[in-house]
């Protein structure tokens, strides 16, 4: 399968964590830029007015010195989330590598709580409309291209990893033997009756009389051969010719009153012998006994056996063949299917319905039952993961904002330092 990338479903590209690095470093870089400014201009200005320079350094020396001191309390609160500053072991610092399973622990529970609830997750999906987009993408004939090559791709896979002797096996097991202890004789009577109460049989009757005297007819010679040879032996021939003429034409005659009427004596007693017949296959014993024995040697005989046996290489083949030619039937019978499924989950509001409460149903069931397991994951993850490692993680994540911290606190601190200078001046 093509592989997707973030600008195919809309999202930006994800940046290397290389590039990370070098984002986090540039921003400390400026960070550190603006508290260095902040303190040149404090020590350029101390000397200023210690050299006797106009009042108003003395505004530009305030505002310089709080921001300073703003952005050296902003760095000490960005540093102490991820390790002790300068290394010292103050308190409350390195807050993420010694609270690391604290905040996996409260990270696992904030997304089951807020992300995880059953309304929560109902609530997305109906917004959603699953079944629309999906029935709109599978629409697409190069979407359902694409899903029918797949399938394609998975059957070949299952089917070339069963092994035959296995398959064969649970055939065996899960079809012949079944065929074996099910009784023929009632299933076979009852549909034989239901047959000869629709008439259906009439069609083979009406061709086994239309064979019966096109055979009488085209074998004259049989026929004549069959009586001579039954006559006695010291009948004269020309007495035997004319009782077989007598006898064939007889038949003949007989032949074709059965095969054109239909209510013809022959044709009444076939029908009250098939109807009996059907009742007998349900209902006697003996009946139902020799039809277990013809069963039986039918499955016996060899060759119905060597169909058994290759049953499932004959249907692995043709599997096999179907899934690998693109213009196979079989494809295009699943493609044309997964288009019109398609189009019926756009069309079809109900069957959308139905396919959107499925859906509903089944995240809400795995959110209801498994949601603590869901959240395992985080809590385990962030166990397992190294002290060091999680900072460095989560700062290479967030360490990049977080610098913004230390920029504002260098630009507040200056200006509420000004300020804090200015009322003192107006008011002493």
């Amino acid at each position: 399968m093509e592989q997707l990338t973030p600008a195919d479903i809309g999202l930006p590209p994800v940046p290397d964590q290389e590039g990370k690095r070098r984002a986090l470093r540039r921003m400390k870089l400026v960070a550190l830029a603006f508290l260095l400014g902040a303190t040149v201009i404090f020590l350029l200005t101390t000397w200023a007015q210690s050299a006797g320079w106009p009042g108003w350094v003395g505004y530009v020396r305030a505002a310089a010195e709080a921001g300073m001191v703003g952005a050296l309390a902003d760095w000490f609160a960005v540093t102490a989330l991820f390790r002790r500053p300068l290394g010292l072991p103050i308190p409350h610092t390195a807050i993420i590598p010694s609270k690391k399973n604290m905040i996996g622990s409260s990270l696992g529970e904030f997304v089951g709580t807020n992300f995880l609830s059953e309304h929560v997750v109902r609530d997305k999906l109906q917004r959603v409309q699953v079944s629309r987009r999906f029935g709109e993408w599978l629409a697409k004939p190069e979407n359902a291209e694409r899903v029918t090559s797949e399938l394609a791709t998975v059957v070949r896979g299952v089917v070339t990893v069963l092994k035959d002797e296995d398959v064969q096996a649970v055939m065996e097991q899960a079809v012949v033997r079944r065929v074996v202890e099910q009784p023929w004789g009632p299933p076979l009577g009852k549909l034989l009756e239901q047959v000869f109460a629709d008439g259906a049989h009439y069609k083979l009757v009406d061709l086994m009389c239309d064979r019966a005297y096109e055979w009488v007819r085209d074998n004259h010679a049989t026929v004549l051969r069959v009586v001579s040879d039954r006559a006695p032996s010291w009948s004269p021939k020309f007495v035997d010719a004319m009782l077989a003429d007598k006898v064939y034409g007889e038949v003949l005659s007989f032949a074709w009153a059965v095969k054109t009427d239909v209510n013809h004596p022959m044709r009444l007693a076939l029908d009250k012998f098939l109807g009996e017949f059907a009742q007998d296959l349900q209902n006697d014993a003996e009946t139902m006994a020799r039809a277990e024995q013809v069963k039986q040697q039918i499955l016996d005989h060899p060759d119905v056996q060597k169909l058994i046996g290759s049953a499932w290489s004959t249907a692995k083949g043709m599997l096999l063949n179907a899934a690998e030619d693109p213009s196979s039937e079989l494809r295009r019978r699943v493609r044309e299917g997964l288009r019109n499924l398609g189009e019926r989950l756009v069309s079809d509001e109900g069957l959308g319905g139905k396919v959107d409460g499925w859906v509903q149903g089944a995240a809400a069931y795995v959110v209801r039952n498994y949601s603590t397991e869901i959240t395992t994951i985080i809590t385990d993850t962030v166990e397992r993961w190294d002290a060091e490692e999680t900072s460095r993680k989560v700062e290479l994540q967030v360490g990049r904002d977080l610098q913004f911290i230390r920029i504002n606190g260098t630009v507040v601190g200056a200006l509420a330092g000004l300020v804090i200078y200015t009322v003192a001046q107006l008011l002493f």
